[in-house]
């Protein structure tokens, strides 16, 4: 890359742009205290790259693709601070086995939630990054429309949950919040809890403004959910098969929604 050839290449450990990295990809504490979160790969900075949010500083290395080349070169037009590092400093960061040769800083977003909210998610006590971000990914793919992080959920900015999530977190709001405002927040919906016990979500009517809650891999749904919830809905299974795990279930509720929705002769008995 030619045009940071006369720029000083990042080498040390204790340089401040790299001190930051680790705070931010290390504790969800200095990510809310910073107000900034770390992506990691061409994928997800472009993706950051595309909305309306803030990147504080763009770090590559040499190893970085054409594609990644291209997408630096455009975010240093555009006035992002944009640093050289050297390989065994970025692969020192990485948390990928391999490492792309790019990782941005970046600022949240305080993208506004709609005042007239038909279709929302609430992942409770979801403590498996993975299986989060496989929630926020189907909820970017169904049109949910704000993802509502009650207390004991992992941080959904946190360096495995992003890339599960696979771009989501810049397509679909999210949110922390207290049970109380998450109440205030869906107060006009019909809100669900996935729960075994629950009504069959083949016979629900899901059309209605809707609030699913996702429980946790191992307690599921917290007793604030359940008290939030005015109905249980479950996933009908053959065999002896106990359950699904959290992003499964919760990715195929939000589906099921979306094919009520557009079907325009459903018959459900509700």
């Amino acid at each position: 890359m030619g045009k940071w050839a006369n720029r000083q290449m990042i080498t040390s450990a204790q340089n401040s742009k790299i001190k930051l990295v680790r705070s931010l990809m290390g504790r969800a504490k200095e990510r809310r205290e910073a107000g900034m979160f770390v992506v990691e790969g061409v994928r997800l900075v472009e993706e950051a790259a595309k909305g309306d949010w803030r990147l504080e500083t763009v770090l590559f290395d040499s190893s970085l693709s054409e594609r990644g080349k291209s997408q630096v070169e455009g975010l240093r037009s555009r006035g992002v601070e944009v640093e050289e590092v050297s390989e065994s400093l970025m692969k020192s960061l990485s948390e990928t086995e391999t490492p792309q040769g790019i990782l941005a800083i970046i600022h949240f977003s305080n993208s506004p939630i709609s005042n007239s909210l038909d279709f929302v998610l609430i992942p409770d006590q979801i403590r498996d990054p993975g299986n989060l971000g496989a929630l926020l990914r189907s909820a970017a793919a169904t049109g949910v429309q704000a993802v509502l992080i009650p207390p004991e959920t992992t941080d959904p900015f946190a360096p495995k949950v992003l890339r599960a999530g696979m771009g989501a977190h810049f397509r679909v709001p999210i949110r922390e919040m207290s049970w109380d405002e998450i109440q205030l927040q869906t107060k006009d919906m019909q809100i669900y809890v996935a729960d075994m016990d629950g009504k069959s979500c083949w016979e629900t009517d899901l059309r209605q403004p809707l609030a699913l809650i996702i429980g946790g891999e191992a307690e599921g749904a917290s007793e604030e959910a359940h008290k939030l919830a005015n109905g249980k809905i479950s996933i009908p299974m053959a065999g002896n098969v106990e359950s699904l795990n959290a992003g499964v279930a919760g990715s195929v509720l939000m589906f099921e929604a979306v094919r009520q929705r557009r079907s325009k002769n459903s018959q459900l008995s509700v």
